[in-house]
């Protein structure tokens, strides 16, 4: 009984030295590691997926020419890509009528109201021509500088979330173009910034020359006023700075309501916008954005108070 089984274990020996020899013509798919433990080759795609995997567990730092060269060239093409989508004004006024008529359908059309009643006390009015003017650049660039440098291992991943929102709103402000209220036709709306005669808008005067009169759906202030106002309250350690993240998007609606450069839906548009740009980037993360660790290197943090069903791990 016992010759068979030595032919056999004779054979198998000749076989698995034939196997990495080379003398047999097939593919060797198994290696050998240390101890004796079999290890199967991957293929090229799957050694790419290993490290997208792996750079989504530890993220690495940012590097500053690279970031500043991609914000840079993101936001000129925005600006192109807005500024060459065809202005196309009769039908910028037909949207603009069918969404104010629809907002007095739903009983929410008081931007009218607001903007004359804003515009009745001077100072406050100025005021918020000039943050409309610059805020909008001003806060999101402080951001992400705050994020580069105090959160690096979230920091890519909170950038893809904005990246994603706006090129969204590209696709709205070609697909709808739509008159902003000081705009359009018979609204009865003033336009503030040439009232007043306030500096720095591209919204009236002669910066309307070189910006696109008619990209107000979705609204950008918006969007990015509330992705800098998540950032901030999710990953801020003081109160107060936090509540202060959560006031400045609301800050922002009353003032592009107040100036008459949006309606209400524009609004709602750009937080449409920002929510899918939070669920690709989650998408590709698969974790919440902010859970992400502090640091390169660091375990994720788990100390962040965000709702429950946020915290769902993605299946791949």
């Amino acid at each position: 009984m016992g010759e068979p089984t030595e032919i056999q274990t004779t054979g198998a020996e000749r076989a698995d030295r034939t196997t990495h020899t080379g003398s047999d013509p097939g593919t060797d798919r198994t290696a050998r590691a240390p101890g004796g433990a079999t290890r199967v080759a991957r293929s090229p795609g799957a050694t790419v997926r290993s490290r997208l995997r792996e750079q989504r567990r530890t993220p690495r730092r940012p590097h500053l020419l690279f970031e500043l060269a991609l914000i840079g060239l993101s936001y000129w093409l925005y600006s192109l890509v807005r500024n060459a989508v065809p202005e196309q004004a009769e039908i910028a006024q037909k949207h603009a009528t069918w969404v104010w008529n629809l907002e007095h359908t739903l009983g929410i059309a008081v931007e009218r109201s607001i903007n004359h009643g804003v515009n009745s006390v001077s100072w406050l009015i100025v005021g918020m021509n000039y943050y409309y003017a610059t805020l909008h650049f001003i806060i999101t660039i402080g951001v992400l500088v705050w994020l580069y440098r105090s959160h690096p291992g979230r920091y890519a991943a909170a950038r893809t979330v904005l990246f994603v929102t706006t090129g969204i709103a590209l696709v709205g402000f070609y697909c709808f173009p739509l008159a902003p209220p000081r705009l359009m036709t018979g609204g009865g709306f003033l336009d503030t910034v040439t009232i007043h005669h306030t500096w720095g808008s591209l919204a009236s005067g002669a910066g309307a020359t070189v910006s696109n009169q008619y990209a107000a759906m979705p609204s950008m202030h918006i969007g990015w006023s509330m992705w800098c106002g998540l950032t901030i309250f999710f990953l801020a350690r003081r109160t107060w700075v936090r509540l202060l993240g959560l006031a400045y998007p609301l800050a922002t609606l009353s003032v592009i309501v107040s100036t008459a450069n949006h309606f209400w839906l524009d609004a709602v548009g750009g937080e449409v916008c920002l929510a899918v740009g939070f669920l690709a980037a989650r998408l590709i993360y698969r974790t919440w954005v902010y859970r992400l660790p502090r640091r390169p290197g660091e375990p994720a943090d788990r100390e962040l108070t965000v709702p429950a069903q946020w915290d769902t791990k993605v299946t791949a």
